[in-house]
């Protein structure tokens, strides 16, 4: 792999982590992650909307006329969407059920659409899938260790694993809307300074 291949699947990840570093897709951020198993199924299923769009995108950029171009591609991740949501209703309905609305909403995602225009439409496919695993990654892990935090504190729990006795109390704030904020605020603060530090 050379360094431009390897610059592409690194950049999502780190330098520009769709969560913690362009602040992007702060809906389901917010609105998924009170554990962790809700915000690692948000990240995988978005992450497989942005490999498949960026593939198709990056495939048939040619053929799309210019004046359509942001409706085909909102077409296009529409229907990977489509999938997502019937695979995520029929294999995982709980998790399907827990995401709730947020599940469609990741056609309006201002990740995939932005890779999509921004790369898939400029690059070659390999470059293309590249970019999206590493975007879809650090997303993932964005949503994941927020999910992570906001179920420690919030519940005592990690994945649905209690570690603390019932007669503990946790800081029920946490899995709360403004313990999002206040969660992911000390996760960007973190994040960006372990990043400055490399």
């Amino acid at each position: 792999m050379n360094k431009t291949s390897l610059e592409n699947l690194t950049r999502g990840i780190i330098k520009e982590n769709p969560t913690f570093v362009m602040l992007l897709g702060m809906c389901p951020t917010l609105g998924v992650t009170t554990s962790a198993l809700n915000g690692l199924g948000m990240g995988l299923a978005t992450l497989f909307v942005l490999i498949l769009s960026n593939i198709a995108i990056s495939t048939v950029k040619n053929i799309i006329p210019e004046k359509v171009r942001i409706p085909s591609y909102i077409v296009i991740i529409a229907s990977f969407v489509t999938v997502v949501d019937l695979l995520m209703a029929a294999y995982l309905p709980i998790l399907h059920s827990a995401l709730g609305i947020f599940i469609p909403l990741i056609v309006v995602n201002c990740i995939i659409l932005g890779r999509a225009e921004a790369f898939a439409s400029k690059n070659n496919v390999w470059q293309s899938i590249l970019d999206a695993v590493g975007m879809g990654l650090g997303f993932t892990i964005g949503l994941t260790s927020l999910g992570i935090v906001r179920e420690i504190l919030g519940n005592g729990s990690i994945f649905n694993y209690s570690f603390i006795s019932e007669d503990a109390n946790p800081i029920l704030l946490f899995i709360m809307p403004p313990g999002a904020f206040l969660a992911l605020a000390g996760l960007i603060v973190l994040f960006n300074k372990l990043r400055k530090a490399q």
